[in-house]
Parts: structure tokens; C-alpha cells; sequence
């Protein structure tokens, strides 16, 4: 639908926000900005919108380390980040005495920049470079020299360390009291693996019926599309161009590749329709979710919507009028990885194991996840 051609409220009449809210005073902002809104975009199709997600992976990750003596207060925390990770950390720091410093995709822009360092982080920006594969292992290099040079600093591992699963049991068990009983489609971006991989494993053991739909661009390694490039990718956090250990491939059910134009639309279309703005991965989710919805009527669809649209806004949201309308687009479906092609491919992935580029070398593989009594 474009802008004007609906004017009606989309509310659910006049009484439907006349309950008296309830309030919860927080002990740290942590606390707040973990959990998520949670909105009805359609009858079958619910929105999980963050200001930030990787808040469960951070808090989750360093309230394990600290219990299980991994990390004690003082100690530095250092990991690479294109930006919604490094701003996590570095309040899971803020929130617990610790350190934290970053090394920064040239994605990180001068506002994430100024809260990082506010914060205390140190952070160090790479240079920019021609492409997101040449940034994200400058990245990793430069990890590892300062790990050479401080043996005290405790590497993260945010790609690789399956701790950050762990926060996302919370989640699952937010999810569990809000939403209806029955089978449930959760469609997110892929990108480290831990938000879509924990949540879903988490609401399988917790005895639910789940479907697990990644979104992936394409150029990234993860699900087999590295071959392709798409100019004006941006998509901060939902590929990668290296192996990730914290990827479970087979807890995958559909993956959907997307190029840039197609992201673009669905950001675009949520704020047009529902008044909701977030992010690029969040746009992706938003249109494979409308597709999936479609064709599995009356399932309940679950949208991760991780960050808010800000660090769009001049590269995405300034160029609305030139946003593809949702209403007509439609993915391809491939029976391989070999058959994908842009904009927009779609698969069963059925459980298939990684791709033989996305498998991590002998010494990245994940840490195990534990079971832990969370801190407060």
C-alpha cells in the first residue's frame, strides 16, 4: 500500500490502549533495552522490535564469563563489531566493572563512535576499505595483534563462542508467556547465528514447535551465496564474509537470500504501513515474513526486528521514493545454492549442514554452551 491510498486507523478501536499501563523501575538501562516491543503487524505476523538484540547476546555471554570465573571485574573485553554487538558490550561492561574495547567496521558511525567511547570502550576504527570481506578480517587481524600484545585481555568471539546463545533463553522464555500456544515461524537475519539459532533452540527444548527462517545477503560465505556482490549492500550484521562457528546450520528450515533493493523496500514499507522504524535487516525480515505468511495462513509468524533505523536514515530512509513496492515482489525458489540467483532466492534448507566455505578452520570452533544461573 502506498503513502495516502488508506487513511483508516489501524488501531482496534478507541478502547484498545485505555488499559492502565504498568511500569517497571529498572536497576540498570540493560534492563530496558533488552526487551523487546512487541507489535501486530498482521493477524498471523507479530514483530519482536529492539533497540538494541544483542543486548540478551552480551549480557547473557559476560554474565556466564563472570560466573564461571572466565573474566573477573577490571579485565579488559575486546571483540570486532560492525556496531550493534559493540554498543551491547559495552553496556554489559558499563553494568558489570569491566573493560571493554572494540575494533570498528568502518559501519560504526560517529554517533555509535561518541556513545562507545562515552561509555568508556576504547575503540578502534579500521580503515575503509573497498569491501565488507577486506573489513571483517582486518578486523579479526587486528583482534589478534592486540591479544598478542595484552595476553590479559579475554577475546569475546562473538562469530565463534556459543555463550552468546546462552541470553537467549531469556528471550524464548518472554516469548513463551506472551504469545499463544501452538507452531510458531521465527524469521530473522542469520548473522552471527545467535540470536535466530539461541532463541529457536531455546523454544524447541521449551517443548514448542518452531520453523526457523534466516535471511542472508548475498556475498556472504555463511549459506553459499559468497560468489555474488551487490553494490550497495549495507546490511550491517546479517552476513559475513568469513566462517562463523556460531552458525547451527541445521537448525534451519528456509534460508532467504535478499540484495540491498529488496531490504530497502521492506524498511520503507514498515514505517509506510505500520508506523515502525528500524533497521535494514529488520525491512528483510519484515517482507520474507509477509511472503511466508501468505503461504502458511493462520501459523503465527515471529519478526526480529534488532535495531532501530538510525544509522539508516541518510542511506536508506532519505531515498524512500525510491523504495520498490512490497506488494510486488516475489522470490525465486531454488532447489540449491548453486541455483541462486539476486534479488531475491528462497530455499528449504531443511536442516542441510554448512556449506564447505562456511565451515570454521580447526581452532575457531565454538566453545560449548553452558548451563548457568544467570547473574542479576
Amino acid at each position: 500500500m502506498r503513502a495516502g491510498a488508506d487513511a483508516r486507523p489501524r488501531t482496534a478501536g478507541p478502547d484498545a490502549s485505555a488499559r492502565p499501563a504498568v511500569a517497571t523501575v529498572h536497576e540498570h538501562i540493560t534492563d530496558a533495552v533488552k526487551t523487546p516491543d512487541l507489535i501486530r503487524l498482521t493477524g498471523d505476523i507479530v514483530l519482536a522490535r529492539f533497540e538494541t538484540m544483542k543486548v540478551y547476546a552480551a549480557l547473557g555471554a559476560v554474565r556466564s564469563l563472570l560466573r564461571r570465573g572466565r573474566v573477573v571485574p577490571g579485565q579488559t573485553l575486546v571483540d570486532s563489531s560492525s556496531g550493534i554487538y559493540a554498543l551491547a558490550l559495552a553496556m554489559a561492561c558499563h553494568r558489570y566493572g569491566l573493560r571493554c574495547h572494540i575494533v570498528a567496521s568502518t559501519t560504526v558511525d560517529a554517533t555509535m563512535r561518541a556513545q562507545l567511547e562515552i561509555l568508556g570502550a576504547t575503540v578502534d576504527a579500521m580503515p575503509p576499505s573497498q569491501s565488507l570481506r577486506l573489513d571483517q578480517e582486518l578486523r579479526v587481524r587486528h583482534v589478534r595483534r592486540l591479544l598478542a600484545e595484552r595476553p590479559d585481555f579475554h577475546w569475546m568471539r562473538q562469530y565463534h563462542d556459543q555463550v552468546h546463545h546462552e541470553g537467549y533463553r531469556e528471550f524464548a522464555e518472554l516469548l513463551t508467556a506472551a504469545l499463544p500456544r501452538g507452531p510458531l515461524t521465527v524469521v530473522g537475519a542469520v548473522g552471527t547465528g545467535a540470536s535466530t539459532g539461541g532463541l529457536a533452540r531455546a523454544l524447541r527444548e521449551s517443548g514448542r514447535s518452531v520453523r526457523l527462517v534466516g535471511i542472508q545477503p548475498f556475498g556472504s560465505v555463511t549459506f553459499g551465496s559468497e560468489r555474488f556482490e551487490d553494490p550497495e549492500a549495507i546490511i550491517a550484521g546479517i552476513g559475513s564474509s568469513i566462517p562463523f562457528g556460531n552458525v547451527r546450520h541445521e537448525l534451519y528450515d528456509t534460508v532467504h537470500w535478499l540484495d540491498f533493493r529488496h531490504a530497502m523496500a521492506g524498511a520503507v514499507g514498515l514505517l509506510r504501513e505500520h508506523a515502525v522504524f528500524a533497521g535494514l535487516s529488520t525491512g528483510a525480515a519484515h517482507l520474507t515474513a509477509s511472503w511466508e505468511a501468505a503461504r502458511d495462513p493462520g501459523r503465527l509468524h515471529l519478526v526480529l526486528g534488532a535495531d532501530t533505523g538510525h544509522r539508516y536514515a541518510e542511506r536508506v530512509f532519505t531515498r524512500h521514493a525510491e523504495a520498490l513496492d512490497p506488494a510486488g515482489l516475489r522470490p525465486r525458489t531454488i532447489a540449491s545454492p548453486a541455483d541462486l540467483r539476486p534479488p531475491w532466492s528462497v530455499m528449504e534448507w531443511a536442516g542441510r549442514a554448512a556449506p564447505e566455505a562456511a565451515r570454521t578452520v580447526e581452532g575457531d570452533a565454538p566453545s560449548p554452551v553452558p548451563t548457568v544461573e544467570l547473574l542479576p
